[in-house]
């Protein structure tokens, strides 16, 4: 009997799709992670082990600092163990000196804490380096040491002292079992680092020289520099060799620093030639001459040569280069003065960058045999007049101010209803109005963190109420943390779930560090817990009251800051140091403008993103324009003035269109450089240079085109 065939093919088991796990519960840890977990774990028991060895009162403030200063390179652990405890050092001194004096006032106990948190506060902001974390320390150590030793001022010297010696503990066992065990160096990222900032300068220098839109990233060259600059506190602390480079790295930043207003210049100097040349011939496209075009030709084989092979053909790029401005250019164009005022801004800044380029490849050779091992030349840090980072002590005092009502508003609930954990509140708003308070908006930062301390809260009880009782010895310690430090530990060690992880770690920590375990119960677990949360409550409060402040509004006051440089620039005569410490400065405005610029939805009104490095360049250019005042005498001197002047007015006014008498004063100093007296022969390159930034400064703002130049006493301009 023959049975019909059944259509198995198309019978089909219903499909069954798993929810996808949160990646929070997929950890599959990295070796680096489980590395820098097992680290930080054992630099904390041994950190436990010498606080309790030593008879410390609370030997978890030693496990906590070994967490704090933990990282995954050896030289960060280094320098922040290092300013944590001076950081500590001068807090507790703090603490040791108001405390007594006013302990009958809590008022002015209160007033007088909150002052010197908001005070270091705003050091720490206008100082915005690694060291300004010794800063942020000093601010609130002394609101952990002064308010709950308000009950006890008598034993405020020993509980100062206490702290400092847990903490130095700390500090010491993290900074031995980082620099011993597997220690990473700050090399890779330092060498990475420098090799992208001179791969996409390289990559902007060849698309000038082909006239082309490479893609290269300018604005990630600004970003970079300030990272390296900011990497660069950690290289003295690191345990490779590359903390014997650390002069040429510094010089190596400088000098890549330099190079980005010489490209800028650079490139609008081929459009301001190219756009004359096709007015001038009627022509479309390509309008270069030709003897620019070969010049060009002759930069692209010679960027992609080593330091030594540049050096060797460096004087035929020279040669070529004067040929630009030589007897032959100048008695072709002898009835276009305009032309020959753009070619000589064009080989000055053309010769400057060549010279930068070959300087920095030869610095990335030095720092190559450094590394090897090698003996280093000591190179002199240039003394920079001027910060080197943008400051804005505005928002420094408002954040200080910020923290100085949060941490009032606490005390003040203290002080009126009695409460015994209120101290806790005090601190737990100093210590989160400051370590946030370097983003525009905090609070959502700050929500998060106590998000995740809440959630803490169950395994802080666990640990404090059930677990430590039950210690005897190092070995029951260590396998009682083992389980959960670890894991939470590797979820710390990677990237994507470091925010979460890093406070849920904290909190739990925090519970050991604030009870003393051998007489802790659930009321005062309960209790000290509450004054905690409402320490953070109150601080995102106030934060959101008084200082958060949207992407946009910060884009904006970073971009005033700028304008008002760039006004001083125009007014005020500037010295080389202070030149170099402006340009640092703007490139790391222009890296704070980028990721504000993005957050606010790709544009801000008043912020010109699409040229970005235009005010770095303006910026430049006056200084050239106020070093060569000094050498021109007569209509020479004038024009420069004039020229310094419409940049105040652009600096100052920026949003409105200049005033069009002030037009073509680069031509006017074309005309009256006819007359100019010997010595001043060697400043008008230089000048005209700045002058040619100057027209395109004004070609930017009034959307205007460059206009001919008359025939006449010009044609005697820029002659031998």
């Amino acid at each position: 009997m023959k049975f019909p065939a059944l259509p198995f093919a198309s019978l089909r088991a219903p499909s069954l799709r798993l929810p996808k796990l949160p990646a929070v519960l997929r950890p599959g840890f990295t070796g680096a992670e489980w590395l820098f977990s097992f680290k930080a774990f054992a630099a904390a028991m041994l950190a436990v082990f010498l606080a309790s060895w030593a008879g410390q009162p609370r030997p978890f403030w030693a496990l906590m600092t070994a967490y704090v200063v933990a990282n995954p390179l050896a030289s960060a652990v280094r320098s922040k163990g290092l300013f944590r405890f001076v950081g500590t050092l001068i807090g507790g001194a703090a603490a040791v000196l108001l405390v007594p004096r006013f302990a009958n006032a809590p008022e002015l106990l209160s007033l007088a804490l909150a002052l010197w948190v908001a005070g270091c506060l705003c050091l720490s902001l206008r100082d915005r380096t690694p060291r300004a974390y010794a800063f942020m320390l000093a601010g609130y150590t002394a609101a952990l040491i002064g308010f709950p030793s308000v009950d006890s001022p008598l034993a405020i010297f020993d509980t100062a002292v206490a702290r400092l010696e847990e903490i130095g503990l700390g500090v010491l066992a993290a900074t031995l079992v980082h620099s011993l065990v597997l220690p990473k160096s700050l090399s890779s990222s330092v060498i990475g680092l420098l090799d992208r900032t001179l791969g996409d300068t390289r990559a902007w220098l060849s698309d000038i020289a082909g006239r082309r839109d490479g893609g290269a990233d300018r604005r990630r060259v600004a970003g970079d520099i300030t990272q390296l600059r900011l990497l660069s506190i950690h290289i003295p602390f690191d345990t490779s060799h590359l903390r014997w480079t650390a002069d040429a790295v510094h010089a190596m930043q400088d000098g890549v620093a330099a190079l980005t207003p010489l490209l800028a210049g650079v490139e609008d100097r081929l459009q301001a030639l190219e756009a004359h040349t096709a007015n001038a011939g009627g022509s479309k496209g390509d309008a270069l001459p030709d003897d620019v075009r070969a010049m060009l030709d002759a930069i692209g084989p010679w960027l992609a040569s080593t330091a030594v092979d540049a050096e060797a053909r460096l004087p035929d790029l020279r040669a070529q280069l004067a040929a630009l401005t030589g007897d032959a250019a100048r008695e072709r164009l002898a009835d276009d003065p305009w032309a020959r005022l753009l070619r000589v801004a064009l080989a000055e800044r053309l010769g400057e960058l060549l010279d930068g380029w070959l300087h920095c490849m030869e610095l990335r050779a030095d720092i190559d045999r450094g590394l090897a091992g090698e003996a280093m030349r000591a190179r002199p840090a240039p003394a920079l007049s001027g910060p080197k980072l943008h400051r804005d002590m505005g928002m420094a005092l408002w954040s200080g101010a910020a923290a100085l009502i949060a941490i009032l508003v606490c005390c003040a609930f203290w002080i009126l209803t009695g409460w015994p954990m209120g101290s806790a509140a005090a601190m737990m708003a100093a210590i989160f109005c400051c370590f946030f308070a370097a983003m525009d908006d905090p609070v959502p930062a700050i929500n998060g963190f106590l998000h995740w301390t809440v959630l803490s809260m169950p395994f802080g009880a666990l640990y404090v109420l059930v677990l430590l009782p039950l210690v005897q010895d190092m070995w029951t310690l260590m396998a009682v943390c083992a389980p959960m430090f670890l894991i939470v530990g590797a979820y710390v060690g990677r990237p994507s779930t470091f925010g979460a992880a890093l406070p849920f770690l904290f909190g739990v920590i925090g519970t050991l560090v604030m009870h003393d375990t051998a007489q802790a119960d659930l009321t005062s677990f309960l209790n000290s817990m509450s004054g905690q949360l409402a320490g953070v409550f109150v601080a995102a409060r106030v934060t959101r009251l008084m200082r958060s402040v949207g992407a946009d509004w910060s884009a904006r006051r970073i971009q005033r800051a700028t304008w008002r440089e760039l006004d001083e620039l125009a007014r005020l005569p500037r010295s080389t140091s202070r030149a170099q410490a402006y340009l640092l400065r703007m490139l790391d405005r222009i890296s704070l403008l980028a990721p504000r610029v993005a957050q606010a939805g790709g544009s801000v009104p008043g912020v010109p993103t699409d040229d970005a490095l235009h005010d770095l360049r303006v910026g430049a250019d006056l200084v050239a324009l106020q070093g060569a005042r000094g050498r021109l005498a007569g209509r020479s001197d004038a024009a420069a003035a004039t020229v310094a002047r419409r940049h105040r007015r652009l600096a100052a006014r920026a949003h409105r269109r200049p005033h069009r008498g002030d037009r073509g004063a680069a031509r006017r100093l074309a005309g009256t450089a006819g007359r100019r007296t010997r010595s001043a022969r060697r400043g008008l390159p230089r000048l005209a240079a700045a002058a040619r930034g100057s027209d395109s400064c004004r070609e930017r703002v009034d959307g205007s085109a460059p206009q001919p130049v008359p025939a006449g006493p010009h044609a005697a301009a820029f002659r031998g």
